[in-house]
């Protein structure tokens, strides 16, 4: 018992006792207001007392003072008057005095006994702090634990406020609570360890991106400047290229310009000399000329020449092109003056002239330039049109795939048998070989009956047993055997005769060739 109030472990004498116990909400505790903490930035809810009634870390209240006691006392002030600079420390009361309060001290009769200790002498101590005060009652001591409100109390709260609450000294209770922290520490411990290792997981990981961040982008320095040199240097080279087939086109048209020009002076000179000899000159003088005016008439007209410049603007860049490659680099973009010419194209391929009906047909073409060299690009207008003789408004659909290597595959699949017209045009000219015509046949037909030797071997002896060849056997047996009648001497199709085993079956199901010829063998 303490004034009146059951300590911990005392218990209530009665159950209203236990229901105020479990009523009572200290206002203390009821939170209205969220501030964030300035240090660790965690949410810290604001009792109904504002700031001031937030917890007080005396830990670095005495941290403070052992600061400031280190610099000689610098900033340290008087417990008592709150002026002057402190010079003691009563151990009894734990307040810092300076010394007129020091000597008042001593002189009160409560206090002449106390131990007084100079600042100088307490520089080796870690704790300094005053005591700590009940905020409700600023005369008395925190020195008991309220259970019920999870708080120190003083001796006049446990009287007052917490009347009904079970208390009991801190020194009592020191060793539950702090046993309950110290569990929950243990279980916290793991986790700083955890986020320690994490974090300096990150830092190495974070160096080592930082590293290699810097690494690839000296690669990538060094290959973009290798890059953009090899494209330099390649521009320069098509620069140069241009620059060539320019020159060379030009001179080859200020050639034909020149003996263009110089012919065109010969005929015109020609021209009027002649004229003037026929209207100015008399018969004599016409005639006594005429051989040599003839000669030369005849001559200037054989001349041979093109009303067409020898040389065209056909200059193209195809970027997309591959160019080889340059100081190790894949370049891309040439310079093409190759124009492609429908009479030197040529057409390719086994389906060129024959095809069967309702299978795809197919056959190549290969495009080549004025001098006949392969143009090794595409991108040309091919049109190719496949139409029926019989039916010129129904045309066949073709495929045109361009192989980007100046040739072109070219395919369609006609619906009935029967003679096709196939037009293939480049810059609406036909190319060399176009039109040509396609004999479309019949699909293939498979055979029917057996590639054998004769009917006897094949069908195990077997008297009514046909062939397609129409050789027979003496004893009343209907199919061909070795060395008789009509045997043809080689091994044949049983349903056509054909000699050849992967052949077409030619048998039309007439009845010059029964249904009883030999189908399937058993052996």
């Amino acid at each position: 018992m303490l004034s009146g109030v059951t300590l911990e472990g005392g218990g209530a004498r009665s159950g209203e006792g236990r229901r105020s116990r479990t009523e009572l909400k200290p206002r203390s505790l009821q939170s209205q207001i969220g501030i964030l903490c300035p240090v660790c930035d965690a949410q810290v809810d604001l009792p109904m007392g504002g700031v001031k009634a937030l917890t007080i870390d005396h830990l670095a209240v005495n941290d403070v003072m052992l600061e400031s006691l280190r610099g000689e006392g610098q900033g340290l002030v008087c417990d008592l008057c709150n002026d002057r600079e402190v010079e003691k420390r009563c151990q009894t009361c734990k307040a810092n005095l300076c010394h007129f309060c020091c000597q008042a001290h001593r002189r009160q009769k409560k206090t002449t006994y106390h131990t007084m200790v100079d600042l100088k002498d307490l520089k080796g101590y870690s704790r300094i702090g005053k005591p700590i005060l009940c905020p409700v009652h600023p005369a008395e001591e925190l020195r008991l634990f309220c259970e019920f409100c999870d708080r120190p109390v003083c001796q006049d709260c446990v009287v007052g406020e917490h009347r009904e609450h079970p208390c009991d000294f801190t020194s009592n209770v020191i060793h539950k609570h702090g046993d309950s922290v110290w569990e929950l520490l243990k279980g916290t411990q793991p986790h700083v360890e955890a986020l320690e290792e994490a974090l300096a997981q990150i830092h190495i990981i974070n160096s080592a991106l930082q590293k290699r961040v810097e690494a690839v982008a000296a690669d990538v320095r060094t290959f973009s400047e290798g890059y953009i040199k090899a494209i330099e240097e390649h521009r320069d080279k098509l620069l140069k290229q241009l620059e060539d087939i320019r020159a060379q086109k030009e001179n080859s048209l200020q050639l034909q310009k020149a003996q263009l020009e110089q012919l065109l002076a010969d005929m015109r000179t020609g021209v009027e000399f002649t004229e003037h000899l026929l209207t100015s000159g008399s018969d004599l003088e016409i005639l006594i000329t005429k051989r040599v005016v003839v000669e030369r008439l005849r001559k200037l007209n054989k001349v041979q020449y093109s009303t067409r410049p020898g040389v065209n603007d056909k200059i193209r860049f195809c970027p997309q092109e591959k160019a080889g490659q340059c100081r190790g680099y894949e370049i891309y973009g040439t310079i093409n003056t190759k124009e492609v010419d429908p009479a030197k194209c040529v057409l390719q391929g086994e389906d060129l002239h024959r095809a069967r009906e309702k299978q795809t047909a197919s056959f190549t073409l290969l495009c080549k330039d004025a001098a006949g060299e392969i143009m090794g690009r595409g991108g040309d207008n091919v049109q190719v049109a496949v139409v029926p003789k019989d039916k010129k408004d129904s045309p066949v659909r073709t495929m045109v795939q361009d192989n980007k290597d100046g040739t072109y595959y070219i395919s369609y699949t006609p619906k009935e048998p029967g003679v096709y017209t196939v037009w293939v045009c480049i810059k609406e000219q036909h190319v060399q070989g176009s039109p040509f015509t396609v004999m479309v046949r019949r699909k293939h037909r498979p055979h029917s009956g057996v590639f054998h030797c004769c009917t006897f071997c094949s069908s195990g002896g077997q008297k009514t047993a046909r062939c397609a060849c129409g050789g027979t056997m003496p004893g009343g047996y209907l199919g061909c055997g070795h060395g008789h009648k009509g045997h043809p001497g080689h091994p044949h199709w049983s349903c056509c005769g054909k000699f050849n085993e992967k052949s077409e079956c030619t048998w039309t199901g007439g009845q010059s060739a029964p249904r009883s010829l030999l189908r399937t063998v058993a052996l």
